[in-house]
């Protein structure tokens, strides 16, 4: 058995072979679940350097960068909120196939052995096809999985707009592999999965030749994130684009590929990202007559409506021609500064509330959680230039204030955190 305290760093030559899955098996098995580090908190350093890099590489070639800043921000804010969850649980991902794996596994299979670690490569990615095929074909899925589709931008940072719905269906896909694999090596692989996806979202990498034929790749992914016709529900997979070639969903890349919702949603507000689709849904559930047509309207496709077919019309999706101009944020540019400024002082709560959360309180956890989100939707509506924006701006900086006295926050300046303390002393 490996030592487990061992096991905990990641190298710098893992840290970016990882963002590739060009793993050896006898680096990453490990006896137990508890052994695995989280390898995707251990790559922000190489999302962050990845996404500077993209903007460099595209200043140069193009003279500006892929996509707004307005976008990526709002990008940003909805990986952020998909990840706030786990500071008072682990993943459903996880605590589903655990479960299984406990009562109801048919055989175990050796978790140290190089057939184990392939066999779980090949099974994620399988699974991950068909739910990411599900979540394009089953409207409730959809109402999660939009959220990554609603940039109208394709760059790196698209790739962290995640749903925070999503891992709630997820998990069903990939649950038969708990009656024969290990926990510990599904951990790992459902890592890995995740982070070969980061580096595909991007226009500054054209063709990889032999590649495009088996690994999915940012030219494939292009397509499955485009609004064109012949890009709608194309190219599902994760790491292996055999799944759709198999499957009949592939498509190559040919004219230009217009990215976002084939009916943009037009704002940079977190909740409208994350939840505008279930409201959708709900409106159109209670309009449509029919019980069977009620649950049609949860359970196919997102272009279903009486008389179509199971997952709509091709031809009732807008037309693109590729002039169409992103939606964008009027605000001023000192605004946009402030925004900015704001965000990057939030994403350093975040993060220490990650790296501190064995030791804070339950009560500091959920305050500092309530400030995220409402520092995260002040950004959208100071962007989405909302008529409510500057009040509610005023209140979150009240809360900052109120918290930072009360000691469930920590000012980022050494100084002001004294001032803090000085304030709240007993004065004598």
């Amino acid at each position: 058995m490996k030592n487990p305290e061992a096991q905990q760093d990641v190298s710098v030559s893992q840290g970016i072979r990882m963002m590739f899955y060009v793993m050896k098996p006898s680096e990453t098995s490990f006896q137990t679940l508890e052994e695995v580090p989280d390898y995707v908190r251990k790559a922000t350093p190489l999302f962050i350097s990845l996404m500077l890099l993209e903007l460099v590489i595209s200043w140069i070639r193009k003279g500006k960068p892929l996509g707004g800043l307005d976008d990526a921000l709002a990008s940003l804010s909805a990986g952020i909120m998909s990840q706030l969850p786990r500071l008072f649980y682990r993943s459903i991902e996880l605590t589903s196939y655990v479960y299984i794996w406990e009562n109801y596994r048919l055989i175990s299979l050796p978790w140290d052995s190089p057939w184990t670690w392939y066999l779980t490569f090949l099974g994620v990615d399988f699974g991950y096809y068909w739910f990411h095929r599900m979540a394009h074909e089953v409207n409730i899925m959809w109402a999660g999985h939009q959220t990554h589709h609603s940039s109208e931008g394709y760059n790196l940072s698209t790739a962290l707009r995640q749903s925070v719905l999503q891992i709630y269906t997820s998990w069903i896909f990939y649950s038969p592999l708990a009656l024969f694999i290990p926990p510990s090596v599904y951990a790992v692989h459902l890592q890995f999965n995740l982070l070969y996806q980061f580096w595909i979202h991007t226009e500054v990498i054209d063709n990889l030749g032999p590649l495009e034929l088996i690994l999915n790749t940012p030219s494939h992914h292009r397509v499955h994130h485009g609004r064109n016709r012949y890009c709608i529900d194309k190219n599902f997979a994760g790491t292996l684009i055999i799944w759709d070639r198999i499957f009949g969903t592939f498509e190559a890349e040919n004219e230009k590929v217009v990215y976002g919702l084939t009916h943009p949603i037009n704002t940079f507000e977190p909740f409208k990202v994350q939840f505008h689709h279930l409201v959708n849904i709900w409106t159109t559930f209670w309009a449509t007559p029919g019980l069977f047509n009620k649950f049609s309207v949860i359970f196919k496709g997102p272009g279903w409506s009486p008389g179509k077919p199971r997952l709509g019309l091709i031809e009732e999706i807008p037309e693109v021609e590729g002039k169409e101009v992103p939606f964008s944020s009027s605000a001023s540019q000192l605004l946009k500064m402030y925004v900015v400024a704001q965000f990057a002082l939030m994403l350093a709560f975040y993060e220490e509330t990650f790296a501190d959360k064995a030791v804070l309180s339950q009560v500091t956890l959920l305050l500092r959680v309530c400030f995220i989100i409402l520092t995260l939707t002040s950004i959208g509506f100071l962007l989405d230039q909302r008529p409510k924006a500057a009040v509610l701006e005023t209140f979150r900086c009240l809360v900052f204030l109120i918290l930072c006295r009360s000691g469930h926050l920590k000012p980022c300046i050494s100084s002001l955190s004294f001032a803090f303390e000085t304030g709240s002393s007993p004065q004598y």
